[in-house]
């Protein structure tokens, strides 16, 4: 029951945000044992001046992030394992870089995680752990 907010800079189209939100779920349900139909996202489009980020901070390999900066904060139901969010992080990046083609250097991530109680996924009943579909 992971919860996504990504923020990027202005001026993506329609197709480019499409694919990112749907790499951001495809590494979710692969690599860190999301269910498919488990898709919450918020994505946020900000001026210049409103996504603050140092382009050298921690980038991979040496190389400066770009304009096509993209910071996803989840929030997540529970806990994974150290091997399962870095499994995740490699796939995020692996498929934002195909599609839309977010260099590897322009994704940060950020993972927080509740506890079940802290979720109501609808009719102001609280979320017990207990995935129910259909």
């Amino acid at each position: 029951m992971p919860m996504s907010r990504v923020s990027l800079l202005k001026g993506k189209s329609p197709e480019y945000l499409q694919a990112l939100s749907d790499a951001l779920h495809q590494a979710l349900v692969e690599a860190y044992e999301v269910p498919l139909k488990d898709r919450f996202q918020i994505i946020h489009q900000h001026e210049v001046n409103e996504l603050v980020f140092d382009r050298n901070y921690l980038s991979h390999q040496g190389k400066p992030r770009s304009d096509d900066f993209v910071l996803i904060q989840i929030t997540a139901g529970r806990q994974r394992s150290a091997a399962t969010k870095a499994a995740f992080y490699r796939r995020l990046a692996e498929l934002l870089g195909l599609s839309p083609g977010i260099r590897a250097e322009d994704v940060l991530v950020i993972i927080n995680t509740t506890a079940a109680e802290d979720w109501s996924f609808s009719g102001g009943v609280m979320y017990d752990g207990v995935a129910r579909y259909e």
